[in-house]
């Protein structure tokens, strides 16, 4: 089993404002999605990637136009149970928390209890 056929559930601060400049205001949001869905599976290595309900409305709590610049997001990959699945990993981006700002954190893996 290879480094990439593990687990793991890491956190993330994606720059949201890099990936948006220059986008017209009607396509903000729904590329947001698309650049977090892009990132989780270029560092989890995975091509199914699942945005929960929570990400999605905190990106689209401001509208359509008004995209938060960064957002620190939690990846987990996961063992795909389904057995008719092309992958037996999948990756599941949520919203994580940041009390005091984003300066400062970096890559954090989460230990899943």
């Amino acid at each position: 089993m290879g480094k990439t056929q593990d687990v793991v559930t890491r956190e993330y601060t994606i720059n949201l404002g890099k990936a948006l400049h220059g986008v017209n205001f009607k396509q903000r949001a729904p590329k947001a999605v698309t650049a977090v869905k892009k990132f989780a599976s270029k560092v989890m290595k995975t091509t199914d990637v699942r945005v929960d309900v929570k990400l999605n409305k905190h990106i689209w709590s401001k509208g359509i136009r008004n995209v938060p610049r960064r957002i620190r997001v939690q990846i987990s990959r996961k063992r795909n149970d389904d057995e008719d699945a092309t992958e037996d990993l999948y990756s599941f981006v949520t919203v994580a928390d940041v009390p005091n700002g984003f300066r400062g954190v970096g890559t954090k893996v989460v230990d899943d209890v």
